[in-house]
């Protein structure tokens, strides 16, 4: 299986993520060329080769109007040694509060964020800007619907954090150009590597605190954080904000397990440079290569469970429907006896990660719960194929499922269902 595994000892960020995937294309300069040919207004990608700790790798750079985002204002914002680029373990200065992301309070303070760092111009774009300027691209319909899924995860961090909606969210012009065009390179170039399996190890996010035009604030920051929640990540001596929103954003969207690296065989390695320096290499490294085809899945899903006694049998159903449809892995319900000798059910819902949030706002809409549990839970699961078989009855559906050597096949029950029916005779009679 055709696997790609993240290594996150330095955290990550949005222009460390596409220089190490650049890296994994033998033309460089050809894919530089298709990402330019993407044409986000007023943006121009370039990189360079550079070496952190004895190592060699590729460093990525946004130019907005031919101006590094670093660049804008620097002496404004950089106080000595205290350029806001310390706790972003060295992209583009300042309030790219993250090495290599949109400006930290641009990004993390939503509308405030410092207007003068744009030059001077004080104008902010919305979710809906964003989603406009995505769509206007020339680029692919995988690389438009991962970008806006990415993005929109941000603002809803950045809400989350500073008790906003997505929609009252606005960022910073330079900023989101910025932060678009790492999101979007992100995407294409993992469109062009297209893994079957992405893994990532656990997230490094640094520790110590960022100043901010609106105060202190810990590591990871507040958004970071929110994004993080069901994301195995550790802290440690590096006083310096190592996961931006933007590389937060990315990893939560794209990959499919956390943990350790599986048995894999490399066919190329990538390294992508931050633009600071410590003691340690300041890189995203990646790993493309090949794992066992016997292999199944593995991935953690978010389960919601509450205990109900004063729902209709009817009224639950319709709940577990509305769950279903939008999104929910599983909805199913446990018999129970609750306080009071009653008897009642427990609502189970599992879900992906990126869904608790809906899911736990349908549980409160359409059921009486007035509070909600939650676990995240390791998931393995068979890889699973559908095939379709000509039989003396027509095609036929029929589920393959395997992996940790177990392989199973079963014919789909509603196409054996109309056949019987069409044959008035039943399932068990049906001879495919």
């Amino acid at each position: 299986m055709k696997t790609l595994y993240i290594d996150c000892g330095m955290g990550a960020a949005g222009d460390m993520l596409s220089a190490a995937l650049l890296e994994l294309f033998e033309d460089k300069e050809n894919v530089m060329k298709r990402l330019n040919a993407i044409g986000i207004p007023s943006v121009t990608y370039t990189y360079e080769t550079v070496a952190k700790c004895g190592i060699m790798g590729t460093q990525m750079h946004v130019l907005v109007d031919g101006v590094e985002e670093g660049e804008h204002a620097h002496g404004e914002h950089i106080h000595g040694e205290q350029a806001h680029e310390e706790h972003v373990h060295g992209e583009h200065e300042h309030e790219k509060h993250v090495h290599g992301e949109h400006e930290h309070e641009e990004h993390v303070h939503g509308e405030q964020a410092h207007e003068e760092h744009a030059r001077g111009e004080h104008v902010h774009t919305s979710m809906t800007d964003v989603t406009r300027i995505i769509q206007s691209l020339n680029a692919s319909a995988f690389v438009k619907e991962h970008a806006v899924a990415v993005y929109r995860l941000i603002a809803e961090a950045e809400g989350h954090a500073h008790g906003k909606t997505v929609n009252e969210i606005h960022f910073h012009e330079v900023g989101t150009m910025d932060a678009i065009a790492d999101v979007v390179a992100v995407c294409y170039l993992l469109e062009q590597l297209a893994p079957e399996r992405i893994i990532a190890s656990s997230i490094h996010v640094g520790s110590g605190h960022v100043h901010c035009a609106h105060g202190v604030l810990p590591v990871p920051a507040p958004a970071t954080a929110f994004l993080l929640k069901g994301v195995p990540m550790y802290g440690g001596e590096i006083k310096s904000e190592l996961c931006t929103p933007t590389g937060a954003a990315l990893l939560k969207h794209f990959v499919q397990l956390f943990g350790d690296m599986p048995v894999i065989t490399a066919k190329a390695v990538g390294y992508g440079m931050g633009k600071k320096d410590f003691e340690k290499a300041n890189c995203v490294r990646v790993i493309l290569g090949e794992t066992e085809e016997t292999e199944g899945t593995e991935d953690f899903v978010v389960e919601l469970t509450c205990n109900l006694d004063d729902m209709t049998p009817e009224a639950i159903g319709f709940a577990m429907d509305i769950l279903l449809e939008s999104g929910a892995l599983d909805v199913f319900t446990t018999a129970i006896g609750m306080k009071k000798n009653r008897p009642g059910v427990t609502l189970s819902v599992l879900s992906k990660s990126e869904d608790e949030a809906n899911m736990r706002d349908l549980i409160f809409k359409h059921t009486t719960t007035i509070g909600i549990r939650v676990e995240k839970c390791k998931r393995y699961t068979l890889r699973r194929k559908i095939v379709t078989e000509q039989t003396k009855y027509g095609p036929v559906r029929k589920k393959i499922t395997s992996g940790y050597d177990v392989t199973r096949e079963k014919y789909e029950y509603e196409d054996l269902a109309k056949i019987a029916k069409e044959n008035q005779v039943s399932i068990q009679e049906l001879q495919l």
